[in-house]
């Protein structure tokens, strides 16, 4: 059952992503010439400005998910309840203190705009607040089917939402190329999923609705609020790593260079969000692996997915370097390219990030939180210092080499650490000679791939399509031939298989995979 819903918490979330980043590619263009470059940076600026306010929420969502793990294993509704109305009370204040704080800001808006020529900016504001705000009334349900590994109903919901919002606000923009309708409509369909979203989950779970006098134990109690506070420690710290790049953009260089760049994330974020449908559809079976098994099963089924993650991660970082200046240059035209440095940056931060993300999980999943509640903030300081510096010398490369710069000095060697140590009682030398070695290759990759797709030309769509298709191709018969005899390879590969078996589409595909007793077993599947 745990790899069943693993396998349609994937599938959901990679259709829906596709056809999101269809939607997303065709509605940026849109946007930009109807609108122009400073709305785009607008946009990105706001969307920065508003995530710093959610950082508490994120604190207590991470920690009441973990807290449910192992009172939904054992059915155990009493805690079920008293944790989901603890839940439903911090997202009401969480709602009022977004609200408040967001408020506060409003007389502040021209600190943080430079060189702007955009009009109704308080109204702008405002309407991104309430699409910030207004879904946390209703939004505190998902947890219950994220944590019950039924994620792709959320995911499904969510789609046709996107879907839809983006149709719309594409015919605005055509039509009327009115910034503020545009975002009135954003907001109006984003409050209606959540509240669909939740009438959703009563009919699902109807207990749910039901109220209880059960108290929570103590000792849970106090892990929730120590964890909480650790999380949003943490929290605080992970938006001044990654969330001030457009306000630093904005207020030293300009809010134009603050919509080239969000072109070059959007980017880089339909990757990371494709590699995250893969990986969230194992998260919460691997957070019930981590409650019922032992050290030494966990930490097989990590180098599967270190495995898979590395190999995802290098292949999408070796064509966003190969191919984003010239997708862009065929998009939007060359004015909208930046540097090759810039674009080398922001690759490396995004290979080093998504190499972490197995790492992560497991911690996540394990109830790791308080022992590295203060690492964020020395990362952020160490960031925010450098960045500062280098921008003045570098311009925008300077603050993306600061962000790079902080993350090897900190998480680099500080989460491996956590988990190897108290999940699983491994040396830790063993991840960084895997590591080194997974990079190594995936640098030879990389200039492999270069020299092979430079004999190529790169003036159409059709040869950028030619040049993607390639690039998989070469990576990936590459890595068969490095991995094939490597039993979490054979796993993968098993695993393949078994999947493909059950899709009656995909039944003869499967019969070349080994129909064997999986090497590595996980338990429930």
């Amino acid at each position: 059952m745990r790899v069943k819903n693993s396998f349609l918490n994937i599938a959901v979330g990679l259709g829906n992503q596709l056809i999101i980043t269809l939607l997303s590619l065709v509605s940026r263009t849109v946007f930009i010439h109807t609108l122009g470059i400073e709305y785009l940076g607008v946009n990105g600026l706001f969307t920065s400005m508003l995530a710093m306010l959610t950082l508490a929420e994120a604190g207590i969502g991470s920690s009441i998910i973990y807290n449910l793990y192992k009172p939904v294993a054992d059915n155990d509704r009493p805690k079920i309840l008293a944790l989901m109305q603890l839940y439903r009370k911090a997202y009401l204040v969480i709602a009022g203190v977004v609200t408040g704080l967001g408020l506060a800001l409003l007389p502040f808006l021209d600190v943080f705009i430079k060189d702007a020529n955009v009009e109704h900016l308080p109204a702008i504001y405002l309407l991104f607040l309430l699409n910030t705000a207004a879904p946390y009334l209703f939004v505190y349900k998902n947890s219950f089917l994220n944590v019950n590994q039924k994620n792709y109903i959320v995911t499904a919901v969510f789609s046709v939402s996107a879907i839809l919002s983006a149709c719309m606000k594409i015919a605005i923009l055509y039509y009327t190329e009115n910034y503020l309708l545009y975002l009135a409509l954003e907001s109006a369909i984003s409050i209606a999923t959540a509240i669909m979203l939740a009438q959703l989950v009563n009919r699902m779970y109807p207990f749910l609705k039901e109220k209880t006098k059960h108290r929570l134990d103590p000792e849970t109690k106090a892990n929730f609020i120590r964890n909480m506070k650790a999380i949003i420690l943490q929290n605080v710290g992970n938006y001044f790593i990654f969330g001030v790049d457009s306000i630093l953009i904005s207020a030293f260089v300009s809010i134009a260079a603050v919509g080239l760049y969000s072109n070059y994330k959007m980017l880089i974020d339909i990757c990371r969000t494709f590699l995250n449908q893969i990986f969230t559809g194992m998260y919460h079976s691997l957070g019930n692996l981590v409650a019922k098994e032992k050290a030494d099963a966990v930490y097989r089924i990590f180098r599967v997915t270190y495995l898979l993650n590395f190999w995802l991660y290098s292949m999408l970082a070796i064509g966003l370097y190969l191919l984003t200046e010239p997708l862009i240059t065929l998009w939007l035209g060359p004015q909208f390219t930046m540097s090759d440095t810039v674009l080398l940056l922001l690759v490396l931060a995004f290979y080093e990030r998504g190499m972490r993300n197995s790492l992560s999980a497991v911690k996540t999943t394990a109830g790791i939180f308080h022992e590295d509640r203060y690492a964020p903030i020395v990362q952020a300081a160490i960031n925010l210092g450098v960045s500062f510096l280098l921008v003045q010398m570098w311009g925008i490369a300077g603050i993306f080499a600061g962000s790079l710069l902080s993350a090897l000095l900190v998480p680099f060697w500080n989460t491996p650490w956590l988990v190897y140590r108290k999940v699983f009682q491994v040396p830790l030398r063993y991840y960084y000679y895997r590591y080194m070695a997974y990079s190594l290759l995936g640098v030879g990759a990389c200039g492999g791939v270069a020299l092979v797709e430079r004999m190529l030309p790169s003036g159409t769509i059709l040869w950028l399509l030619v040049k993607g298709t390639l690039c998989v191709a070469l990576v990936c018969g590459l890595y068969t031939g490095c991995f094939y005899r490597t039993e979490e390879f054979r796993y993968l590969k098993s695993a393949a298989g078994h999947l493909l078996s059950k899709l009656p589409a995909a039944g003869r595909v499967a019969k070349w995979l080994p129909r064997r007793k999986r090497s590595l077993d996980m338990t429930g599947s």
